[in-house]
C-alpha cells in the first residue's frame, strides 16, 4: 500500500499516518487483495473550484474530488481482488471547505478530513452514490469505516 501525499498546509501533514491508517481499514474491510497507489492532496479552495470547473464543469470550490484510474466495474474485479500494485488514482480535499463543513455539522475538522478521504477512497475503489441504493451502501460502509478508525 502507497500513498503519495501532499498538502499545501503544514498544520495538516499528520494526516498522512490517518489515511494510511484509513487505507489499511478499508482494504480489509472490503477483502481488497491488491497493493493499491493512492495519490492524496490537501488544497485551498482556489485550487479545487479549478479542478471543479474544468472536469466537472461546476464553477465552485467542492469539499473533494475523485480521479479513478479503473473506470469500468469490470476492470474492478479483475484487478482489486488479485495480488498486485494498483495505480486506483488521485483525491483532492478542499481543507477549507473541510472547515466550514467540520463547524456546520458540528463534528471536528480530524473526522470532517478522515470522512471525505473515505468518501473519495470509496469513490476510487467503484463506489457511488448516483441512486438511493448506492449511496446508502457507500454511506453505510463510510460510517463502518470511520467507526472503527473511531472517528
Amino acid at each position: 500500500m502507497e500513498l503519495d501525499f501532499n498538502s499545501k498546509f503544514k498544520e495538516y501533514e499528520s494526516y498522512e499516518e490517518e489515511y494510511l491508517s484509513l487505507m489499511d481499514i478499508t482494504l480489509k474491510t472490503l477483502g481488497i487483495k491488491c497493493d493499491p497507489i493512492v495519490s492524496v492532496s490537501l488544497v485551498d479552495n482556489k485550487y479545487i473550484h479549478r479542478i471543479n470547473k474544468k472536469y466537472r464543469h461546476i464553477d465552485r470550490p467542492t469539499d473533494v474530488i475523485s480521479f479513478a484510474f479503473l473506470d469500468d466495474g469490470h476492470q474492478y474485479d479483475k484487478v482489486l481482488y488479485k495480488e498486485g500494485m494498483v495505480a486506483l488514482g488521485d483525491i483532492y480535499i478542499s481543507v477549507e471547505k473541510a472547515n466550514e463543513q467540520a463547524n456546520e455539522y458540528g463534528h471536528s475538522i480530524k473526522r470532517e478530513l478522515c470522512f471525505l478521504f473515505v468518501h473519495g477512497l470509496l469513490h476510487l475503489l467503484g463506489y457511488d452514490h448516483m441512486t438511493k441504493e448506492d449511496e446508502e451502501k457507500m454511506f453505510s460502509l463510510q460510517d463502518e469505516i470511520l467507526k472503527q478508525k473511531g472517528v
